[in-house]
């Protein structure tokens, strides 16, 4: 019995996202135990929490047995149970690192996480050689593979038994040299509501790269009683939920309120248990409008929702549903100016032709513009910012829809006074139909975004900048 008294510890290697642990082995004259995976323990040293859904053993009678290169879309945790490995692991994932190398040998108190991509072969150093490695998803004819012949001269790995005297499959040896590799590309980003702004302004900073897919609701109906089968959701590594039902007075009528209910909350909810059921990140945006508006000052994430109306419950709803995912960002915002219809644009339509509006002066806020919540989620999704609730709004003093109107009127070149003050009440006095009810105070504290290291553009230096793209 051999003893193995190393700590458990993580060690990072050339190839990103490639992790080799020491196991702690304990033994006596019986035989040894080992923790081979403990949850708990691995994440504490930055493991992925991958969730493993198959455990595999490949046992190899003799020494020099040599299986790959392969690499799947699924993560693997590699561990040898008894004997001894030469492992080699080669990136196959599109990107900088594609074609590095790592090698080195496990035995029982070794393992390695295997993400994604990585290619994974091993030569057998022992006999009677139990290789287990668990899996976060299931084979499929499907999925894309990719596949780098063992031999290939540009990775060259150095076998410690030449290729030439060990046994090899047929399949093995016809796998393809690095330069006909087809590389696999990053896990899937599903943008629902691409259509509206903040969709456009995702679009406007990630383009058409292959690996993001836009979704308006006729591409993906998330009241569809099969959403789970929808997509093979195992590719997907995000889904950014920008789709909503934003119609707010329509929303207080018997036409609106079932559909906001169903986009806003059901919708959400059942999006979010897809994410938690296959372990992707929800990214989903929020609103003011879940606030009532009576607290003095900004409010804080973890603020007590109190909505107003129809529209704001029905968000509130989703705010709770789409924390129910274990890996979430409900991204809150205010007053959103983006490409499309929007109180901006139309001040600067009504400046042009020599309107004189009226507008609120009672509802404080500040603007959001929808490059900045695309530049936050940007942020989000390619980091390792901690999952929850984030107010997301430019910086710069409060205001009102009156100071916003009057600050459009001067940066296009006309006269601020032409824009008169009026009150929420006298404005929609004489409104046709319901009016719902609109939070008085929509400031949202940015503490919280700026611990992150996130100062988002004054909203005034901002729609500057918007206007003169019009």
């Amino acid at each position: 019995m051999t003893e193995y008294s190393k700590p458990l510890t993580a060690t990072p290697t050339s190839i990103p996202g490639l992790v080799v642990y020491d196991l702690p082995v304990h033994g006596d004259s019986r035989g040894w135990f080992k923790e081979n995976w403990q949850r708990e323990k691995m994440l504490a040293l930055g493991l992925p929490d991958f969730g493993p859904v198959q455990n595999n053993i490949s046992f190899n009678d003799a020494v020099g047995t040599t299986r790959g290169i392969h690499a799947e879309p699924w993560d693997k945790y590699v561990s040898v149970a008894t004997g001894r490995i030469f492992g080699a692991w080669v990136d196959l994932r599109e990107g900088p690192t594609f074609g590095e190398v790592f090698t080195t040998e496990l035995d029982p108190s070794r393992a390695i996480f295997v993400p994604r991509g990585v290619g994974n072969s091993y030569q057998t150093l022992d006999p009677d050689t139990a290789y287990t490695y668990l899996v976060n998803d299931h084979w499929s004819a499907s999925a894309q593979y990719s596949f780098l012949n063992l031999a290939d001269e540009t990775v060259a790995v150095d076998w410690p038994i030449p290729l030439a005297e060990v046994e090899v499959s047929e399949k093995d040896k016809g796998h393809p040299r690095l330069a006909d590799v087809v590389p696999i590309p990053p896990k899937r980003i599903l943008v629902l509501g691409a259509e509206g702004q903040v969709g456009r302004a995702l679009r406007a900073i990630w383009g058409d790269r292959p690996h993001i897919e836009y979704a308006s609701r006729a591409d993906l109906d998330l009241t569809r009683t099969d959403l789970a089968a929808a997509r093979r959701w195992r590719d997907y590594s995000t889904v950014v939920n920008a789709a909503a039902y934003t119609a707010v007075d329509k929303a207080e009528t018997s036409e609106g309120r079932p559909l906001a209910w169903a986009v806003n909350a059901a919708g959400v909810a059942a999006i979010a248990g897809v994410c938690a059921e296959f372990g992707l990140t929800l990214v989903h945006i929020s609103t003011d409008y879940v606030f009532d508006g009576t607290t003095p000052g900004a409010y804080v994430e973890d603020a007590a929702m109190a909505p107003l109306s129809v529209y704001g419950a029905s968000k509130a709803a989703g705010d709770v549903a789409a924390a129910t995912c274990p890996r979430h960002y409900v991204l809150r915002t205010s007053w959103v100016i983006g490409d499309g219809h929007n109180f901006v644009r139309t001040m600067a339509r009504l400046a042009e032709r020599g309107v004189d509006p009226t507008v609120i002066a009672d509802q404080t806020g500040r603007l959001t513009f929808a490059s900045t919540i695309a530049e936050v989620i940007d942020h989000v999704t390619a980091s390792t910012v901690p999952y929850g609730t984030y107010n997301v709004t430019n910086s710069g003093e409060p205001t009102t829809w009156f100071e916003v109107a009057r600050t459009v009127y001067e940066l296009t070149g006309h006269d601020a006074e032409r824009v008169t003050p009026v009150t929420t009440e006298v404005y929609f006095s004489k409104a046709d139909g319901p009016i719902a009810p609109r939070p008085s105070n929509s400031v949202l504290a940015l503490d919280r975004l700026s611990e992150l290291g996130i100062e988002t553009e004054d909203w005034r230096a901002a729609l500057a900048s918007y206007l003169r793209s019009e």
